[in-house]
């Protein structure tokens, strides 16, 4: 990202201002001297404006937000709608149409309709119209593209407004500062600089100069946009490397799984072919009920039980047992 040097500025006349009896005395920080009746601007301020606009339109486009560009003066219509396709951002070159900003929605909705005009266009379904309603739609399709066509990829409020002679802008700089957008302006020395909140003080009439400033502007920006997009490509690589990971296989394909084996039907065995330690576990549970059973009566003083119980508070049913009773 580079900056124009002072040669540069000084070729392009940038440091040419308004005549002494049209200045703003706001500007009197901003103003090297006067050489006749012309006030001559400061390129050192120009220059630092041109470094903080620069700055803070680079860090706004790397993090996703739009930048408007304001310019309806008749010379500078053309750089500005040149930058708005340059850096792919929303642009006025007509009217400010009051309310773009305060009143987003009803501009949107205005937007729609252009849109539907245009798909009525598209489908042949405007000849069902008279020649005079024809006539009005295509009237107002016209009026719609002329007056609101550069925002209509503007889908939310932009970070930031860049404003070519903001004197003459003053209803979007009002605007701009209601809704807290950062106003950065192009702006001579007959205009107020308390109403913006970057000033670079510069030659705002001549084609030359105002497009040497846009384009210093416009650089930022451009790759502002270009570190955005290598960032949203590199969260989608890492996310599609996790997908990857946790599907296990290239092109998302699930990693083969063993199969489960069922499990296998309870078999009732004799001692003989029982296992010792399912065994040795019968034995251990039988013992300690015959020790539970002959404590009890003593304990209680109650009559001792019949032979067999304990036997028969042990016995365990199987699966077979209980088909057999059933049976």
């Amino acid at each position: 990202m580079e900056t124009a040097s002072v040669s540069s500025l000084i070729e392009a006349g940038v440091h040419f201002g308004c005549r002494v009896s049209r200045w703003n005395p706001k500007m009197a920080p901003y103003i090297y001297g006067r050489r006749n009746l012309i006030h001559i601007i400061d390129l050192r301020q120009t220059l630092r404006g041109i470094v903080r606009a620069q700055n803070i339109l680079y860090h706004l486009a790397a993090e996703g937000s739009s930048v408007l560009w304001v310019g309806t003066k008749r010379q500078v219509r053309g750089v500005i709608a040149e930058t708005g396709e340059r850096t792919g951002m929303p642009t006025v070159t007509e009217r400010w149409i009051g309310g773009t900003l305060t009143n987003f929605s009803v501009i949107r909705s205005r937007l729609r309709r252009l849109e539907e005009l245009e798909r009525m266009e598209e489908d042949g379904a405007i000849a069902q119209y008279s020649k005079k309603m024809i006539a009005s739609l295509r009237r107002e399709r016209r009026k719609i593209t002329r007056n609101l066509g550069g925002i209509r990829e503007m889908t939310s409020i932009p970070g930031a407004m860049v404003v070519v002679d903001p004197a003459r802008e003053y209803n979007s700089v009002r605007e701009a500062r209601k809704m807290g957008l950062v106003v950065i302006g192009l702006l001579d020395t007959d205009c107020d600089p308390s109403q913006v909140d970057i000033v670079i003080p510069g030659n705002d009439d001549a084609l030359k100069a105002v497009r040497l400033l846009v384009e210093q502007l416009a650089e930022a920006v451009e790759e502002g946009c270009a570190n955005h997009r290598e960032r949203l490509a590199a969260a989608g690589s890492a996310e599609m490397h996790e997908d990857d990971g946790a599907q296990g296989g290239e092109g998302g394909e699930p990693r083969p799984t063993r199969p489960l084996r069922e499990i296998p039907p309870l078999v009732r065995l004799d001692s003989e072919d029982r296992a010792p330690e399912a065994v040795a576990t019968e034995t251990a549970t039988e013992t300690a009920t015959e020790t539970a059973t002959d404590a009890a009566p003593a304990e209680s003083g109650a009559a001792p039980a019949p032979e067999g119980a304990a036997e028969a508070a042990v016995e365990v049913k199987t699966p077979a047992t209980v088909e057999e009773e059933t049976s």
